[in-house]
């Protein structure tokens, strides 16, 4: 039953996703991976894409195909939907770097974009201080808002605070260097010491 179960989905002719064990579901995404790498090889992204997204039906739980679409997403250029993709991630592991990353990127790559676009729009004059004036005008003016980033609130600054703290902690304390006291080599059986060699004339008695 469960074999009929699992080439119904690995072909696709299943209507209606279907509950599936745990045992039953790592199976078909170690299947559905092999054919996710095979249409990469030959650039059917969107194929690709499709594979995980049943995938992702599959496994409401799971977070490997959405790592896998933000990824293929971020590969093609498509940064809005690799954030999106990134953010199903976040939503069921908060601590996933790379689903972290991709946002992150992605996010700057979008902003980035937009900045050049808004930038052939708007008339500059060559200075950075004023450009960053003028695009800043642009956007309050086209979204109707006075402040573009908003302040923290009490409890971000908060997490800042500790997370410093955290990162303060976990830095290694450097032990100080032991002193070495230096010993004059004792003088050869025969042999005055220098300062008296000069006949009671000094320390510089011998340059005389």
């Amino acid at each position: 039953m469960a074999a009929l179960a699992m080439a119904l989905l690995v072909t696709g002719c299943a209507s209606t996703p279907q509950k599936m064990s745990q045992d039953d579901y790592s199976q078909y995404l170690k299947t559905t991976t092999v054919q996710v790498d095979q249409l990469l090889s030959e650039s059917k992204r969107d194929e690709a894409v499709g594979l995980l997204s049943k995938a992702a039906e599959l496994g409401p739980e799971s977070k490997e195909p959405w790592v896998r679409i933000a990824r293929i997403q971020f590969d093609g250029g498509k940064y809005g939907e690799a954030i999106v993709a990134a953010g199903e991630v976040l939503q069921r592991d908060p601590a996933d770097r790379v689903a972290k990353s991709v946002r992150a990127v992605s996010g700057l790559r979008v902003a980035t974009e937009s900045l050049a676009d808004l930038r052939n729009d708007t008339e500059m004059t060559g200075s950075a201080r004023g450009d960053a004036v003028a695009l800043a005008k642009v956007m309050r003016e086209s979204l109707g808002e006075s402040v573009l980033i908003p302040p923290p609130t009490p409890e971000e600054l908060e997490a800042r605070r500790l997370e410093e703290e955290r990162q303060k902690n976990q830095k290694p304390k450097v032990k100080p260097k032991a002193r070495v006291k230096k010993t004059m080599p004792a003088a050869s059986a025969g042999q005055p010491p220098a300062a008296t060699a000069a006949s009671g004339s000094g320390p510089f008695g011998a340059l005389k």
